[in-house]
């Protein structure tokens, strides 16, 4: 029995599983899936011994981070890398996300993993009017393409801030996607995750904005792999989807309603590029295995019973949702402590991690179930929550 303190004030006993989760009969991890492609967005370990402040450059500990995306590769997922869920904007720079995509990108390589790496303007630090913002995206899509990995274009805080309507990102993104020498993925991220994005395409109008949003795909069909939608909007996201250009891919970015867009309907279905995907990447590659094969409804079996702690860690302020990620990893042994770049394992509160512990350990993610109870109890130790 461990004790977790609740939001409402006061402990509640919880009995933690004894054994590990048995595996299903979809196989052994590894292999490729087929029937969907599916990225991880993959958080970074920091380093514990550095002596950092939340406002300097980030020390990230490279072999385990490294380490974590192998995990991902060895259950036959994709990495997405160096997006919001590696802490872009939230305590890791341009200087330690250009060093985090040359690195993961050459581990890829090693292994055979697939990658996709984010491209942004978060090298500028001020006020920036709509050249210098291109003169960003350029920069760091040539290094993108320079270490062989596929760009996802994320959306620029910069370029919400400069832009004066949706012709700026029409002129911006076609720019862009003429430069690029392969298909790229676009990302639109919606204010959950980034205040600092409201208004992106060019209006607070979400219609408005995916007509903008439709247009720059829609002129260049060529030149876009695939969008990624994170607005936590099921109908939006299957609406924009069936009036994509043949060939344009949906992968859709919600981690509300990820298993039911997957899955699909008569007319189509979404492929995936999230962040839950992190702590639930055995899961998510078996359930897709099951997708393989035709089972919609074993997909469905597997990955319905995750919603609850997905919506859980992405709960309003949703970009906090990293720290519930990275708890979930070091309960899970991918790395030996619960440190953040920035300082942000304090961005949640213990009852809110307590919470995420108590559903990861009840869907059987921990491989070692008495190594999570016990970095549980150290944690509670640590803020009084008696035995």
């Amino acid at each position: 029995m461990i004790r977790l303190p609740q939001a409402g004030g006061g402990v509640r006993e919880y009995v933690p599983r004894a054994e590990p989760r048995g595996d299903r009969p979809g196989g052994p991890p590894g292999g490729a899936l087929t029937s969907r492609t599916v990225f991880s967005a993959a958080h970074v370990v920091a380093d514990p011994y550095a002596d950092t402040t939340p406002d300097s450059p980030a020390a990230v500990d490279w072999d385990a981070t490294l380490a974590f995306r192998r995990h991902l590769w060895a259950h036959g997922l994709g990495v997405a890398e160096a997006m919001d869920t590696a802490q872009r904007g939230m305590g890791l720079d341009w200087a330690g996300a250009a060093e985090l995509i040359r690195r993961s990108a050459a581990e890829a390589k090693a292994v055979g993993g697939r990658i996709a790496c984010g491209v942004g303007t978060d090298q500028l630090t001020g006020p920036a009017d709509l050249l210098a913002v291109r003169q960003a995206y350029e920069e760091q899509l040539a290094l993108v393409e320079e270490t062989g990995s596929q760009a996802i274009l994320m959306a620029s805080r910069a370029l919400a801030a400069a832009a004066s309507g949706p012709e700026d990102y029409l002129d911006l993104y076609g720019h862009l996607l003429r430069q690029a020498s392969e298909p790229v993925v676009l990302h639109w991220l919606g204010p959950m995750f980034d205040p600092a994005l409201e208004g992106y395409w060019g209006s607070a109008d979400l219609d408005a904005a995916t007509e903008t949003f439709l247009e720059v795909i829609s002129a260049h069909p060529d030149r876009v792999d695939g969008i990624k939608v994170s607005l936590l909007d099921a109908r939006r996201e299957v609406e924009l989807r069936r009036r994509l250009p043949a060939g344009v891919r949906c992968y859709t970015g919600d981690d509300f309603h990820y298993p039911e867009l997957i899955a699909g309907d008569e007319r189509g279905f979404s492929h995936a590029l999230l962040g839950i995907f992190d702590p639930l990447a055995p899961l998510a590659a078996e359930a897709v295995r099951t997708l393989d094969t035709g089972d919609v409804a074993g997909f469905r079996e597997i990955l319905d019973p995750t919603v609850e702690l997905s919506r859980h860690l992405f709960a309003a302020p949703t970009r906090f949702y990293k720290t519930g990620v990275v708890l979930l990893a070091w309960l899970a042994g991918h790395q030996d402590h619960f440190t953040m770049v920035g300082g942000l394992q304090s961005a949640r509160s213990l009852p809110h991690l307590a919470r995420a512990y108590e559903l990861a350990d009840g869907l059987g993610l921990f491989p070692d179930p008495a190594l999570a109870e016990a970095r549980m109890r150290s944690l509670l130790t640590v803020h009084g929550v008696p035995r």
